[in-house]
């Protein structure tokens, strides 16, 4: 259904241009300052490398002990218990989403390398990674292959908003940054 154009009678027009005679239009005084700043991109080279780098730690015979019955959950030996529960409790937002639907379990573990390569080089501590249901490999092998990098330091199920038990969140560890 189109709606129907509001039009003014010649009496209303004649009125309105009476009412704004004399006036002066009002001049724009916002002023928009560009702050330019060098933000330096690392070449394809670096992430390619990066990536590679971060998927040398995914072993498929490694076994870590996980729980088969509860939430998908995982907590680095040195790392806070408390950590998991503040994630599983949604405390933890995740800044990065990867989705590995359609993946090849090798492509898998690539994209799992680059998005921790990721989240330490933009100091993001919470990502999500989306494995899906599907036939299952991936949704086991994600986890097996999370708790083998140094640096995840936890990971919890996701929420029901975040993908619930087809998705990850995960707990990457950021450098600390060290004042001179």
């Amino acid at each position: 259904m189109k709606k129907k154009k509001f039009i003014l009678s010649d009496e209303e027009v004649v009125l309105f241009k009476e009412s704004v005679r004399g006036t002066k239009p009002i001049r724009q005084d916002t002023a928009v300052h560009r702050i330019k700043t060098k933000i330096k991109k690392p070449s394809a080279q670096r992430l390619l490398h990066d990536q590679i780098d971060a998927s040398f730690y995914f072993s498929d015979e490694f076994q870590p002990l996980l729980s088969e019955d509860a939430p998908v959950r995982y907590t680095r030996p040195d790392a806070s218990a408390y950590e998991v529960k503040k994630l599983r409790r949604g405390d933890y937002s995740p800044e990065l989403f990867l989705d590995l639907h359609g993946l090849t379990q090798q492509q898998a573990k690539q994209e799992l390398g680059a998005l921790i390569a990721a989240c330490r080089r933009e100091h993001v501590h919470c990502a999500c990674v989306m494995h899906g249901h599907g036939k299952h490999i991936l949704k086991k092998q994600t986890p097996l292959w999370l708790a083998q990098h140094p640096d995840i330091m936890a990971f919890h199920q996701a929420s029901k908003e975040f993908g619930g038990d087809a998705a990850i969140l995960i707990l990457v560890e950021l450098e600390d940054k060290v004042d001179d």
